[in-house]
């Protein structure tokens, strides 16, 4: 299990945040990102042992390493193509021991789902947009079952084979659903 610690988990963030700050990583990844999407990113990995801080509390046995990601972005701003810096510090939280680099590719995986997943949700599909408020669940596990069919049969461009299903009744009916 590797969860992010918020501001919704006081106690905890002031422990794990005291352990960055005191502890010596026991190891660390470094990875940069340039000019994708107008922005340059740099991220620092360190991994800390949890287990002597955590002995004889609510965590013990729980957590097992801490993770701190360091984030430095440059972003260019549209509006008069000048960067601005940003710099933003996230926690987490492991079960098991791992490494820096496996932590880092955990971390970045999930950004991978949220943009192939819930972004295309929102901006192919309206899932945002909709009014539906009774059950609306059902109608976001469709979204995804459609999704996963388009997926599983190859479409890259999800808005248009939606489109091309549209103007194309046969074409869906040809889908494989395995």
């Amino acid at each position: 299990m590797l969860v992010q610690v918020k501001e919704n988990q006081p106690s905890l963030l002031r422990i794990i945040e005291r352990i960055s700050r005191t502890d010596t990583a026991l190891s660390s990844s470094e990875s940069f990102d340039d000019k994708k999407r107008s922005r340059e990113e740099s991220r620092k990995v360190d991994v800390f042992d949890a287990s002597p801080t955590l002995e004889n509390t609510d965590w013990d046995g729980l957590i097992v390493r801490v993770i701190k990601v360091t984030r430095a972005t440059l972003v260019r701003r549209a509006k008069d193509r000048s960067w601005e810096l940003r710099f933003d510090i996230s926690f987490y939280v492991c079960s098991a021991p791992i490494t820096a680099r496996k932590a880092a590719d955990a971390i970045r995986g999930h950004w991978s789902i949220e943009n192939r997943n819930h972004y295309v949700r929102d901006v192919a599909m309206l899932e945002d947009a909709s009014r539906i408020r009774k059950n609306p669940g059902i109608f976001a596990r469709v979204r995804s079952f459609a999704l996963n069919i388009l997926r599983a049969n190859g479409e890259n461009n999800i808005s248009q084979a939606m489109w091309h299903n549209v103007l194309d009744i046969t074409r869906p009916l040809n889908y494989r659903f395995m």
